[in-house]
């Protein structure tokens, strides 16, 4: 009876230290707004080059680039007002 309280009480101390590891770490994850936006501008601005250009290649190129401008500026005028929306919060257990 008393090994059995001994055990017991052993793998109770270990469960609550190894439980109270655990943190919350706030790390930033996933894209920023800059990233996102510059990554979609570029993309729509490619696209719309092709299409609307009748030199294929240099409209897509042109649309590209000026879409990744617009797209790297509204995403930073959005990380700006907004700019806690990237951080999420994760449990890394120790």
């Amino acid at each position: 009876m008393k090994k059995t309280i001994g055990l017991l009480s052993v793998c109770f101390c270990l469960a609550v230290t190894s439980a109270s590891a655990q943190t919350t770490v706030e790390t930033k994850t996933g894209w920023s707004q800059k990233k996102k936006a510059t990554v979609i501008g570029a993309a729509v601005g490619a696209g719309t080059g092709a299409i609307v250009s009748d030199k294929k290649g240099k409209g897509a190129v042109i649309g590209g680039v000026v879409g990744a401008g617009a797209g790297y500026a509204y995403g930073s005028h959005r990380q700006k007002k907004h700019p806690k929306r990237v951080i999420k919060k994760k449990i890394v257990t120790q």
